[in-house]
């Protein structure tokens, strides 16, 4: 099946990760050699997706760790979660990334490794397995959500939860590739994602590229495209899920779900169990990361707005659970009412 390149290529101990800030028009990878040049890479969206961001940083944690020189496991362990503080600070609205590194930590923390070669072994071990365990997860959630993807439905989607945001096939996007193996005829139309253009740049050329009818269409043409009968349903991806359900992701979804409901259209959220944060009782709580203006203001390097005009630039939105028609997850497809805690509850 055609799809878009790796985001994340880890070989024999090196990180390489593809800068999807340059794309479509560069696809080049960046070898990541050290804990900053990951919490640059994620922090400046070279690496984006919370699956990815998750992956990422665990084996940035890997890699940090292999180049400290010491025989003492306290010294192992104190340097462990400095670093994996670190890291984690890069983004704080995605859950993923705190999720991964606190795996690499607990798996360092709960090994009777003897030697710190043994617990480098360890965390990589976990990094590795956290890789592994998001192929499969995409399988998964593709499987659930493929039977939502009729002869001749039009699917709209939102910013970039493809292949390029995991590890393979994407999640809002995984029943989109699975339908389409299966020669199903159907329509995607994705959102350009104000403001850095995530559906534009990334999920209208990855879909494009594997041979999918997909449209691309400005954000506030999405209603128009309702009102003509031309959506069926919508699937986005998410960074995080509250425990009431609430769903935090991209900009411009909450708007999406909303115009949505209006329409009777479903709403549906595609995301692995490592995105449910049952820590976080609802959307309310969750701190929304606020970028750089300058995203805002210039478009194509082209400053287009007025000197010293003030800008808002939250990267998430928080779309209520009572506008989600359900969960297209690797557990399966979770419908209203909602019960994540037990539907996740084999979550690591």
């Amino acid at each position: 099946m055609n799809v878009a390149p790796e985001p994340i290529r880890w070989r024999g101990g090196t990180l390489e990760l593809l800068d999807q800030t340059q794309l479509p028009h560069v696809v080049c990878y960046e070898r990541i050699a050290s804990a900053d040049a990951v919490h640059a890479a994620i922090r400046q969206l070279k690496v984006r997706g919370a699956p990815a961001i998750g992956i990422a940083a665990a084996y940035g944690v890997v890699i940090e760790m292999a180049k400290l020189r010491t025989t003492s496991r306290t010294e192992f362990m104190t340097r462990l979660a400095d670093i994996c503080a670190h890291i984690a600070a890069a983004r704080p609205t995605a859950v993923n990334l705190a999720w991964a590194v606190s795996r690499v930590r607990r798996a360092a923390e709960q090994s009777n490794a003897a030697t710190v070669a043994d617990l480098i072994a360890a965390i990589t071990h976990e990094a590795e397995a956290i890789h592994a365990e998001d192929r499969a997860i995409c399988r998964a959630i593709g499987a659930a959500g493929r039977p939502l993807i009729t002869p001749d439905c039009g699917v709209l989607t939102h910013c970039n939860a493809g292949a390029l945001a995991v590890s393979e096939l994407g999640t809002a996007t995984a029943p989109l590739y699975l339908a389409h193996g299966d020669g199903v005829p159907f329509r995607v139309y994705a959102d350009e994602t104000r403001p850095l253009l995530q559906g534009a740049r990334l999920t209208a050329w990855e879909l494009g590229s594997a041979g999918i009818d997909v449209t691309l269409i400005c954000d506030n043409a999405a209603p128009r495209l309702m009102a003509e009968g031309l959506i069926d349903l919508v699937i986005v991806g998410t960074d995080r899920v509250a425990a009431n359900g609430d769903v935090v992701n991209k900009i411009g979804t909450s708007g999406v779900a909303i115009v949505a409901h209006h329409f009777g259209i479903p709403f549906y959220v595609a995301c692995p169990s490592s995105t449910f944060d049952p820590n976080t009782p609802s959307g309310a709580e969750v701190v929304i990361e606020e970028r750089d203006g300058a995203e805002v203001t210039h478009f194509a390097a082209a400053h287009v707005a007025a000197e010293g005009i003030k800008v808002r630039n939250p990267a998430f939105d928080v779309t209520p659970h009572a506008l989600v028609s359900g969960f297209i997850t690797d557990v399966g497809l979770i419908t209203p009412p909602y019960d994540l805690a037990r539907a996740f509850h084999s979550r690591s």
